[in-house]
């Protein structure tokens, strides 16, 4: 989660259409990006969280996220002059993460990107970045003669390998014709106007579900009489780490190229052929140059203490990267973490040390993700 100097007074911060529901379970409640958000749920560890989500179904509480919606004739060719997708290429109702870029190539921001239509395009980006993220948007719109409008809805992720089973009771739709990042507009236990999309940050099957605002607490309560339970922003930091997803802030930032942080799959080539993005040359350059450093897995020595982001790499006693996301995996029952060190050294299986705080212990490079990811496939 991203740092902040100043945090905000608690009267003054946001409260998604969950928040009685939050407090109603007991959640710890703190600071995220100008909300009040839940942490942890009273008599649920996040190791149980994590387990549950793992083995049956969570639900996090995702409303602050930014959400908007771009349409016009030339909606797809606007989203395209700001992000690395291949728009023009998806089908109908599917979805790709999808990066926001800098003149230097350098990741301004991750992003979902969902081509409703060629009209019509959903996007789903970091609340962290969220004005930063709108103002990109709302000069791709302004540029090309389409509409921008933010979505005012509640949104909530249904993550496990029982999401689909608890949410197919209560729709027609059948669930088990989308594949991952495919979406629909559906009804759910009589609630209607939701737009699902398979996707999630966990690594497990599961579904985000844009609700109106004034009917996400009824759905909510109705999935936990089926299995499901909140988690929080606690678990949810460990699922996507054991995942190896990367958290903008963290893991990438403004200086980060995608071949860097070896998320070069989000820039087709298709778009490094039209190089119509900012950054598109320098991305296309480290590419074939090869970049000096790369954004890896990382186990460290069992029974010592967990390095979390900032602590420092070593090789032979130099110090040569840094880690930028870490904790214990409930999951592994090992300390883990992703952070970059130089190309050379980021084989599976080199050794390294990491420091924490004044003691210097054992990191091994490993691949990534940790776990199996569980992402669903229709099947034909």
């Amino acid at each position: 989660m991203r740092n902040s100097l100043f945090r905000i007074p608690a009267r003054f911060l946001r409260k998604t259409p969950l928040w009685n529901l939050h407090k109603e379970q007991n959640a710890t409640m703190a600071e995220f990006a100008g909300f009040d958000m839940p942490m942890i749920y009273k008599g649920v560890s996040i190791p149980q969280s994590v387990e549950h989500t793992r083995s049956v179904c969570s639900i996090f509480d995702v409303s602050h996220m930014l959400q908007t919606r771009l349409t016009g004739e030339a909606a797809v060719t606007a989203i395209e002059s700001v992000c690395t997708a291949d728009v023009a290429a998806m089908p109908d109702n599917s979805g790709s993460l999808a990066l926001f870029t800098n003149d230097q190539g350098g990741i301004l921001d991750d992003l979902i990107v969902n081509k409703i239509s060629n009209n019509e395009i959903y996007i789903v980006s970091n609340a962290s970045m969220a004005e930063q993220d709108f103002a990109i948007l709302e000069t791709a719109a302004a540029s090309f003669g389409c509409r921008l409008e933010k979505i005012e809805t509640g949104l909530i992720a249904v993550q496990g390998p029982k999401a689909a089973e608890i949410l197919q009771k209560g729709t027609t739709t059948d669930l088990s014709t989308l594949s991952f990042m495919q979406g629909a507009d559906l009804s759910l236990f009589g609630i209607d106007g939701i737009r699902a999309t398979r996707c999630g940050y966990t690594g497990e099957d599961g579904f985000e579900l844009s609700i109106p605002a004034e009917a996400v607490e009824k759905l909510t309560k109705k999935l936990m009489e089926d299995g499901a339970l909140l988690a929080g922003l606690g678990a949810r930091d460990t699922l996507r780490l054991e995942a190896g997803l990367c958290l903008y802030g963290n893991d990438i930032d403004e200086t980060t190229l995608p071949p860097s942080a070896v998320l070069l799959f989000t820039v087709p080539k298709s778009r490094r052929a039209q190089g119509n993005f900012p950054g598109c040359a320098e991305i296309v350059a480290q590419q074939k140059s090869k970049p000096d450093e790369k954004r890896v897995g990382l186990i460290f020595q069992k029974g010592k203490p967990p390095a979390r982001q900032g602590a420092e790499l070593f090789k032979d006693g130099e110090k040569i990267g840094r880690v930028t996301s870490g904790g214990p995996s409930p999951t592994l029952g090992l300390n883990i973490g992703m952070g970059y060190v130089p190309l050379e050294l980021a084989k599976p299986g080199t050794q390294l040390q990491v420091k924490v705080r004044k003691n210097v212990f054992e990191a091994e490079v490993t691949k990534m993700p940790f776990i199996k990811c569980n992402y669903y496939t229709a099947k034909k």
